[in-house]
């Protein structure tokens, strides 16, 4: 069960809090995608009615969704979501979904905590800097839980302890649907709080019914409330995904100012240089060296590539490519093996086969280039059609053939086709299609020779 309709006021966003995104992923999906690493057979989420649209929009009917339409705790909102898991689950996990920090190792260790003979529920507890504001746990001689107090109610020597409630919590569902209606609100706010079960379980049963799983590392247990701790997170997160990539044998020159989304895989021997951003599904292979100054989103990129200041958005390069600096690969590029891309060059919706080199200074859109033509600075695809056609007809396309060599300046006018080893001169405007093997020129081209 995921806790999710927090008002969020403190964000200051129409956005609704979980949606804001860390690491490349809404803070929700990472707490969506912790339940499903430890095997929850079904995961309900508890929501603001404002926000419930959004998420089945997203997520269509995969999660169950229960509206919170009144705050009134956390206990209050667990009652909200029991008709959806009622009978069907055996044990509950209650996760927070602006809480993207906790590992699924951590979980897992709450999972487990439960097995042990007597224990109804396991709480998580973790040891801040400052434990100012936290409820307290008290344990007996044997370690036992014995109660959670809230700093309000806490004694002088009470608050001493470091030892404070996280809130992610894990029950017996029996146990759970069996008490949770016997929770009453508090007399201060009116509303029902989870870490009253805990009290509710020790009493009828002793120390020893609810266990504690003291996190090892705090910072698992922050979550987010404000645009601070978003920031917070999404550098605990970043350091967490560049840790992983340096020990899986890629080197990151500066991990202060690299940054990689989570998903992003790269290759053995990679090297990432500063200013590198790897979004969404990139995939990267081995030996290449990616920056300084790159921005790559959902794109693929083979062996011994190299990217050098330059942009790519749901491109492909193949291997032993390279590219830049201050090239732009957009939607539906295609670079073959041995491909170079120079300077200032843009390539969208276009294939560039093996060994087409293109140094600087041109635009390539609704094109096929054959393998080894040789495309000249300044020259330019002018790929667009009528206005008036529909939206995927509006552009034409550009045929350069095998070994072609294209002269600086060229424009090629949509659609047309140069032939297998033809050349055009520097500043021609091709309007018809280039014979195999000829050469033309001017303006508009014309044939000089031809094969």
């Amino acid at each position: 069960m995921i806790l999710a309709a927090g008002e969020g006021t403190r964000m200051r966003s129409a956005l609704p809090k979980i949606l804001h995104r860390i690491v490349g992923k809404p803070l929700v999906e990472h707490v969506l995608e912790l339940s499903h690493s430890v095997g929850a057979e079904q995961t309900a989420l508890v929501l603001a009615p404002d926000t419930i649209d959004q998420l089945r929009e997203r997520w269509g009917e995969r999660y169950g969704y229960a509206v919170q339409a009144e705050r009134r705790g956390t206990g209050h909102a667990l009652m909200q979501a029991q008709p959806l898991l009622e009978g069907h689950v055996d044990r509950v996990l209650v996760l927070y979904g602006a809480d993207p920090l906790l590992r699924p190792e951590s979980v897992q260790r709450l999972l487990d905590a439960l097995d042990q003979p007597g224990v109804v529920g396991v709480i998580s507890t973790f040891r801040p800097e400052t434990p100012t504001g936290y409820g307290r746990i008290i344990r007996n001689d044997h370690h036992h839980v014995t109660a959670i107090v809230e700093e309000r109610d806490a004694t002088p020597e009470q608050r001493k302890i470091g030892e404070v409630n996280q809130g992610v919590v894990v029950y017996d569902a029996t146990w759970l649907w069996e008490h949770l209606p016997k929770l009453t609100p508090s007399p201060v706010k009116n509303e029902y709080y989870l870490t009253d079960l805990v009290a509710m379980a020790i009493a009828e049963r002793g120390p020893g019914a609810i266990g504690a799983v003291e996190l090892h590392d705090p910072s698992e247990a922050l979550g987010v409330n404000d645009r601070i701790e978003l920031a917070e997170a999404e550098a605990i997160l970043r350091a967490r995904i560049l840790r992983e990539l340096m020990r899986g044998g890629v080197t990151i020159v500066d991990p202060t100012h690299t940054y990689v989304d989570a998903g992003v895989e790269v290759g053995q021997d990679t090297i990432l240089l500063p200013g590198t951003m790897l979004k969404g599904t990139t995939v990267i292979g081995p030996n290449c060296v990616i920056g300084p100054n790159s921005v790559i989103e959902d794109s693929q990129i083979g062996a011994g590539c190299r990217v050098k200041a330059s942009f790519l958005e749901s491109a492909v390069m193949e291997d032993g490519s390279d590219i830049g600096p201050l090239s732009h690969l957009r939607p539906g590029a295609h670079i073959g093996p041995g491909v170079h891309i120079g300077n200032f060059g843009e390539v969208n919706r276009s294939t560039l086969h093996e060994g087409v080199k293109m140094g600087h200074f041109s635009y390539i859109g609704d094109a096929n280039v054959g393998p080894g033509a040789n495309i000249g600075a300044g020259t330019i695809t002018a790929n667009f059609g009528d206005k008036r056609a529909e939206p995927g007809q509006r552009k034409h396309r550009t045929e350069i053939g095998a070994g072609a060599l294209i002269g600086s300046d060229t424009m090629l006018v949509a659609p047309v086709k140069v032939g297998a080893g033809a050349k055009t001169g520097a500043g021609a405007v091709v309007t018809k299609d280039v014979p195999d093997g000829a050469v033309v020129v001017g303006v508009p081209a014309r044939t000089i020779s031809e094969e």
